[in-house]
C-alpha cells in the first residue's frame, strides 16, 4: 500500500510539473487559455494586469480559487481524493512560480497544440491514479451528484464562458485558438483516462466472496454476483457486476489486484441508470 501511495504522489507531482510547463512555456505568453479553473486563473491574471495594473501570477490566483473548492470537496467528495487534489493544486502553484514564463515559439498554433497536449497528459495521469487537479473537477462532480447530470455539461459551460470572455476582452483569434487547445486536451485526456461519469465493471473471478468484502470495505457500491463458467477450462467462476464513478476506478483496480490478480475485468461506459445509485457518499 505504501508503494502505491508513493507512486500516486509521484504521479501527482509529475502532473503538476507538466501543467506548469504547458502554461508557462506555451499558453500564457500566447494568450491561449486552458480549460476549467486554470483557464479562469489565466484570464483573471490577464485582466488584473491589463485593466487594473495589479500583477498577480496565474499560480497564485489558481490556488486562491481552489481554497473554497477543496473545503467543499473535503465534506462532499471524500477526504482521500480531496487530499491528493489539494496536493496537485499546491504543487502546480509551486511549479508555476518556479518555472519562468517565456515563449518558446512565436507560432500561436504550435503553442495551442503543444500546450494542450502537455497539460492534458498531466491531467490524464493525475486522474488515472485516483486524484484530480482540483477546481472544476470537484465542482462538476458535486453538481452532477446533486442534479444527476453529466460532468461534461459543467465543463462545457465553464469553457464556453472562458472562450467568450477571451474573445470579447482581447482577440477573437486567440479565443478560437483556445478552442483548439480545449479540443486537443479533451482528446488526449480521453486517450489516457476515461472521463465518463459512470462506468460498469464486470469482474470474472474465482474469489467472489473475498472480493465482495474487499470492495464493500473500500467503497459503498452495490454488487450483483452471477454464476459463470469458463468456456475453455470449464472452471466454475462468478461474475461481479457493479456501477461506479470514474473517480472510483483507481481504487477498484487495486482492490481487484490485491484480492485476485488473475481476475478478468471489463470496464464499459454507462450511458444511463434507472433505479437507486448512491451519489452522495
Amino acid at each position: 500500500m505504501f508503494i502505491f501511495e508513493f507512486k500516486r504522489l509521484f504521479i501527482v507531482i509529475l502532473g503538476a510539473i507538466l501543467n506548469a510547463i504547458a502554461l508557462n512555456l506555451f499558453l500564457i505568453k500566447a494568450n491561449v487559455y486552458a480549460s476549467g479553473f486554470t483557464g479562469v486563473a489565466q484570464l483573471l491574471s490577464s485582466l488584473l494586469q491589463d485593466y487594473v495594473g495589479i500583477g498577480i501570477t496565474t499560480g497564485v490566483i489558481l490556488f486562491i480559487l481552489n481554497i473554497p473548492v477543496i473545503l467543499l470537496g473535503w465534506f462532499k467528495v471524500g477526504r482521500g481524493f480531496t487530499i491528493y487534489s489539494l496536493l496537485s493544486v499546491l504543487f502546480t502553484t509551486i511549479f508555476l512560480e518556479i518555472i519562468p514564463v517565456r515563449q518558446l515559439s512565436p507560432d500561436i498554433l504550435l503553442n495551442a497544440v503543444f500546450g494542450g497536449v502537455i497539460g492534458a497528459v498531466g491531467i490524464g495521469l493525475t486522474l488515472k491514479w485516483g486524484a484530480s487537479t482540483g477546481g472544476m473537477d470537484i465542482v462538476a462532480m458535486i453538481l452532477s451528484r446533486l442534479r444527476d447530470r453529466p460532468i461534461g455539461t459543467y465543463f462545457f459551460i465553464m469553457n464556453a464562458t472562458i472562450i467568450i470572455l477571451a474573445g470579447l476582452l482581447y482577440d477573437w483569434e486567440k479565443a478560437l485558438y483556445t478552442i483548439v487547445t480545449l479540443y486537443v486536451s479533451t482528446r488526449v485526456i480521453d486517450a489516457i483516462h476515461t472521463r465518463h461519469e459512470k462506468l460498469t465493471a464486470m469482474i470474472i473471478t474465482t474469489e467472489a466472496e473475498e472480493l465482495e468484502r474487499a470492495i464493500h470495505s473500500k467503497m459503498v457500491r452495490g454488487i450483483t454476483t452471477v454464476p459463470a463458467k469458463g468456456a475453455f477450462t470449464r472452471q466454475d467462476k462468478n461474475m461481479l457486476i457493479m456501477v461506479i464513478t470514474r473517480y472510483e476506478l483507481y481504487d477498484l483496480e487495486h482492490v481487484i489486484k490485491d484480492v485476485d490478480p488473475h481476475a478478468f475485468t471489463n470496464i464499459v461506459q454507462t450511458t444511463g441508470i434507472f433505479g437507486f445509485f448512491r451519489r452522495d457518499d
